[in-house]
């Protein structure tokens, strides 16, 4: 049994400002990861939800990348307001935020 309902993975990868994907780091997402952390506590979630950083998910291009676990849902997560969606209907309700989602193949945890 998991000790978690919910683990998220947040990308911090960082790469060359010529690396044509780009990266999760320069696109905010140490903010996005703190975030994250802030609104599980402030919901009292930390018995139930992880958040940690990850290194390359290999979503650089689509990112900031934040991949939900065990359920294999991936994210682009680009604001705060799109974090409290996160953490309100997917970590509360058990909810997908379809408007968030990655595009195939990551959308649906075909990884």
């Amino acid at each position: 049994m998991n000790k978690y309902q919910y683990h998220l993975f947040v990308c911090t990868n960082q790469r060359p400002a010529t690396d044509p994907r780009g990266c999760c780091a320069e696109k905010g997402s140490e903010v996005i990861r703190a975030a994250l952390k802030e609104a599980i506590e402030k919901r009292g979630l930390k018995s139930k939800v992880r958040v940690n950083q990850a290194g390359c998910l290999d979503a650089c291009a689509m990112g900031p990348s934040v991949v939900v676990y065990p359920q294999g849902i991936w994210y682009t997560v680009k604001s705060a307001s799109d974090v409290e969606e996160i953490v309100e209907r997917q970590c509360v309700k058990g909810n997908v935020v379809e408007r968030l989602l990655m595009p195939t193949p990551w959308a649906r945890g075909s990884t």
